[in-house]
C-alpha cells in the first residue's frame, strides 16, 4: 500500500520524481506549511475536503465541468493537485515558482459560461481566493484532528501567513492570513455557493471512483469518509450527507490509526 500512496504524488509513467525538499524553497524547514503539508494522511483528507467544499461555487465546478478530463482520470486530477502542493511547500524555490507559472498560464485559458449565462475565468481574483481558502482550512484542520489536536492558535495563524505566498503568486484575492480571516472569508462566500445535478455527479464520480488496486480500496474508502466527516455542517447539508456523519467515531478511530502507520512507515 505504501508504494500505492507514493503514487498518488507521482507518475513514474510520466518520468516524475519524487519532491525533494529544499531549504531554500517557499517556506523552509522550519515553517508550519513543512509541518503540516508532510503527512500523508491528513493531506489526502483535507485535499478531498476541499474539493467537495470548492465544486459548490457554481464558476469553480464549471471550469472543472468544461475544461477538465476527470470523468476519465479523477486520480490523475487528484495526483496532479497533490504534486502541485508538494512542489510549492517543499522543492526548490525555482521549481515551486516554475509550478505556480505553469497553473497560472493554465489558468489564463480556462473560460467559458455559466448555465445562467454569467461569464467565468479560472483566473479570476475572487474564485482563485475560494480554492485557496478551502484548501487552507482542509488541510490545517485534517491535521489538528489527526496529528496534533492542541496545535496553537498562534501557530494556526502562522500557517495561513505562510501559505498566503502560494496563494498571492497564483493571483488570488482576497487571501487570509490568520484562521479568523479565513472563516471569515468563508462565512463571505457562502450566498455564492449552489448545489445542483452537476455537483451531485461531480461528487459522485469522487466518491465512487475505484481504487488503484484491492489492496488500497480500505485505506481509500476510509479516507473518503473521513473527508466527509471534517466537511462543516453546513457542506454537508447542501452535499445531501448525513449530518452528523453516521460512525464518525469509528471513521475518525481508524484514520487516527491508518496516519499513524503510514507516519511509521514512511520515516
Amino acid at each position: 500500500m505504501i508504494g500505492q500512496v507514493r503514487a498518488v504524488f507521482n507518475d513514474a509513467a510520466r518520468g516524475e520524481t519524487p519532491v525533494q525538499r529544499s531549504a531554500n524553497g517557499l517556506f523552509g524547514p522550519e515553517s508550519v506549511v513543512w509541518r503540516v503539508h508532510g503527512d500523508v494522511t491528513t493531506m489526502m483528507v483535507g485535499g478531498v475536503t476541499a474539493l467537495l467544499l470548492q465544486m459548490l461555487h457554481p464558476a469553480v465546478l464549471a471550469g472543472v465541468w468544461d475544461h477538465s478530463q476527470f470523468r476519465h482520470d479523477m486520480l490523475g486530477r487528484l495526483r496532479r493537485t497533490a504534486r502541485f502542493i508538494a512542489q510549492t511547500s517543499y522543492a526548490e524555490r525555482r521549481e515551486a515558482e516554475a509550478a505556480i507559472a505553469r497553473v497560472r498560464e493554465i489558468h489564463s485559458h480556462i473560460r467559458g459560461t455559466l448555465p445562467d449565462g454569467t461569464s467565468y475565468g479560472a483566473d479570476d481574483p475572487r474564485l482563485l481566493a475560494w480554492v485557496h481558502v478551502t484548501e487552507a482550512v482542509s488541510f490545517l484542520d485534517a491535521w489538528i484532528r489527526y496529528a496534533e489536536p492542541r496545535m496553537p492558535h498562534a501557530d494556526q495563524d502562522r500557517y495561513f501567513a505562510e501559505f498566503a505566498a502560494v496563494a498571492e503568486a497564483l493571483g488570488a484575492d482576497p487571501v487570509p492570513r490568520s484562521r479568523a480571516e479565513a472563516m471569515a472569508l468563508l462565512t463571505m462566500m457562502r450566498g455564492e455557493l449552489h448545489y445542483d445535478d452537476r455537483t451531485r455527479e461531480v461528487a459522485r464520480l469522487l466518491l465512487e471512483q475505484p481504487a488503484p488496486n484491492l489492496a488500497t480500496k480500505p485505506f481509500q474508502a476510509l479516507t473518503f469518509a473521513a473527508a466527509i466527516d471534517l466537511l462543516p455542517g453546513w457542506a454537508r447539508q447542501m452535499h445531501r450527507f448525513s449530518t452528523p456523519p453516521l460512525a464518525a467515531p469509528a471513521v475518525r478511530l481508524g484514520t487516527r490509526g491508518v496516519a499513524e502507520t503510514l507516519r511509521w512507515a514512511f520515516r
